[in-house]
This record gives structure tokens, C-alpha cells and sequence, in this order.
């Protein structure tokens, strides 16, 4: 297998404050990479590892260079989505309730599954997705 994704990066203006919000939005383990404001992030079982494949990835957390991104500007770069196992639109809520913000409310995608996007607390966008719509039904291989 070639040109897979293989890692990602989440900028923050406050890297202690995205730290503690995904840790406990998504369980993520951050560990601070020598001196320099970059941590690793732990995403879990799974994951590519540098010899091992996976079925996901990990990434980092780095200071941001500039401002945030303003809310309504268009996405600069890339933004992740979250394979979610379970009650997607209570882990939505659990973000809301940790600081995000709804950027594009929950929804059932035919032949995709349910899911939305959110502005985490730094204004970085990010989704998370379930293989299952709101009925029960499984909409893609999960």
C-alpha cells in the first residue's frame, strides 16, 4: 500500500487547552516531543505506527504561528473526521459541552453513515462520523 495518510496535525493557540479537550473528548494521549512546543498524539489501538499498519493514525499538536482561524473563513488546509463506534450524537454533545462549537449539525448520509463537524475550542474544525444512521441502520462497513 502506497500514499496512505499517515499522520496529522492539529495547530493551537493554547496547546494545553486542545490537550485537555480531546483527551477527554476522545480519550487522545499527548506526549511533548523534546523541547519544542510539539506533542505527539496517541490516538490508540490500531493506529499506524512507524512499522506497524493500522486502521488509523496518529498525529501532533504544535503551536499556532498567527491567529486562529476566524469562524465562517474557509478551511486552510485540511480537517480530520473521527470514525465514531457507538452514540455519535451523544460524543456531540460531549464536545459542545467541552468547549466546541456546532459547525455543521449531525445528519444521516445515505450509504455514509451519521455524522457533522464542530470548531473545537480553538476554532479548528474537525468531524466525527458513525457507520450508522440515526435509526440503527449500518450505512458503511463498521
Amino acid at each position: 500500500m502506497a500514499n496512505l495518510v499517515v499522520h496529522f496535525e492539529i495547530h493551537a493557540s493554547e496547546p494545553q487547552r486542545l490537550i485537555d479537550f480531546y483527551g477527554e473528548l476522545l480519550g487522545w494521549g499527548f506526549t511533548r516531543f523534546g523541547d519544542a512546543p510539539y506533542w505527539v498524539i496517541d490516538t490508540g489501538e490500531g493506529a499506524i505506527g512507524v512499522d506497524s499498519p493500522g486502521q488509523g493514525i496518529n498525529g501532533g499538536l504544535t503551536q499556532r504561528e498567527g491567529p486562529a482561524p476566524e469562524r465562517g473563513a474557509p478551511i486552510n488546509g485540511c480537517n480530520f473526521v473521527v470514525g465514531v463506534e457507538g452514540d455519535v450524537d451523544g460524543l456531540f454533545q460531549t464536545a459542545l459541552d467541552l468547549g466546541a462549537t456546532e459547525a455543521v449539525a449531525l445528519e444521516d448520509m445515505e450509504g455514509v453513515g451519521r455524522g457533522g463537524y464542530l470548531l473545537d475550542p480553538d476554532g479548528n474544525i474537525f468531524g466525527l462520523m458513525s457507520p450508522a444512521l440515526s435509526d440503527g441502520t449500518v450505512a458503511m462497513g463498521g
